[in-house]
């Protein structure tokens, strides 16, 4: 019986095959190459390829960095990676997904607490440290703008009504700092979440794998139990609680608690408290030394390092720059690098004493 015969994907010429290399499958469709140099040719089309052992982009030039079975055909960048494949080593495997950022909502029912003054350093801070950061002002006052001195042309509405992309709206204003800005507007943002099916998840479907270019993703929310708070909490896997040291903020602490116990129990979300930051803080005054050993009483490692009161700190925004920008050698500076070296060095997964430890603490703070 004689034997079929093919035609030449590359050369058109007709020929019958004898070798696997010859007929391969691509995409659904069989491709036939009558010699080892079609074959390379065809291999060659797409001049940038993928290392099949490292990963690496690089341009295929040689017959060594390919070869083909038949159903794939695999690169490799150098004659290592062409090696460690022949020797059987485990390769081949996906590159490792990358991870999502970390999420962490700087927030507080009540004002005068140092919310956006957190928001904005600890960005910075984080920034600072090679972090790719996305800070988003969720408070229609724009005080995170204000701040910096930025007004950006789209914002937080664009990207919640109108589905914008995160890297159309938001504005480069630091070294590895983008700033998603809010206005106004955002007031018109709330009666369009308040008409959608799920209200309180619109902000984790806007940003969700959108802001994935970023290693850390800092919300400043407002002083307020808003739908758009509950939006930012249900997006954020953490959240970071400023607290004056004075009698009332300690008080208001407890409706922080029972928001979180709320999130995660009514809109099934499991968020983490990261912890409380004692803002404001003076060691001559009694009241301060009181508040920060209360909060420390009840949040153990989860009281964070206190700010000090600082003139610094109410001077930079004056001026449009970040604390490390005004006053880097100042307490403020150095007082927000160690809350970033804290916050950094835990976990975002919620140990699970810790709720109850939260409730304990609810109860306690309301005494």
């Amino acid at each position: 019986m004689e034997s079929p015969t093919s035609c030449c994907t590359v050369c058109e010429r007709t020929f019958t095959p004898k070798f696997r290399y010859q007929v391969r499958e691509v995409e659904g469709r069989f491709a036939y190459y009558c010699s080892q140099v079609c074959q390379e040719q065809a291999l060659h089309a797409d001049e940038k390829c993928s290392c099949s052992i490292c990963h690496k982009d690089f341009v295929f030039e040689y017959a060594y960095q390919a070869t083909a079975t038949d159903t794939e055909a695999r690169y490799f960048c150098s004659t290592e990676c062409r090696q460690a494949a022949d020797q059987g080593a485990a390769v081949f495997a996906l590159p490792q997904e990358k991870k999502s950022p970390r999420r962490i909502a700087v927030f507080n029912h009540k004002g005068g607490t140092g919310k956006t003054t957190t928001a904005v350093n600890l960005a910075a801070a984080l920034a600072e440290q090679g972090k790719r950061v996305l800070l988003v002002d969720a408070d229609g006052q724009g005080n995170v703008g204000a701040s910096l001195g930025i007004r950006g042309e789209k914002n937080l509405y664009h990207v919640l009504v109108l589905g914008m992309p995160v890297e159309e709206a938001a504005v480069p204003v630091r070294n590895n700092l983008d700033v998603l800005t809010s206005n106004e507007l955002l007031a018109a943002a709330e009666l369009y979440l308040a008409g959608r099916p799920n209200r309180d998840r619109v902000m984790r479907e806007r940003l969700g794998d959108r802001a994935d270019a970023y290693d850390v993703v800092v919300i400043d929310c407002a002083p307020a139990l808003s739908l758009m708070n509950q939006n930012a909490l249900v997006y954020a896997d953490s959240v970071v609680v400023p607290v004056s040291c004075d009698y009332l903020s300690l008080v208001g602490v407890r409706q922080v608690l029972r928001t979180i116990k709320n999130v995660r129990e009514m809109l099934k979300h499991d968020i983490t408290l990261l912890g409380v930051v004692p803002t404001f803080f003076d060691v001559r005054n009694k009241i301060c030394r009181e508040a920060v050993d209360a909060l420390q009483e009840h949040f153990g490692e989860r009281c964070l390092p206190p700010i000090r009161i600082n003139t610094k700190l109410r001077e930079a925004p004056s001026v449009k720059q970040t604390i490390f920008e005004y006053a880097k050698e100042s307490n403020g500076a150095i007082d927000y690098l160690a809350l970033v070296e804290k916050i950094m060095s835990l976990p975002v997964e919620m140990p699970t004493h810790h709720v109850a430890a939260d409730d304990r603490a609810m109860d306690q703070l309301s005494a």
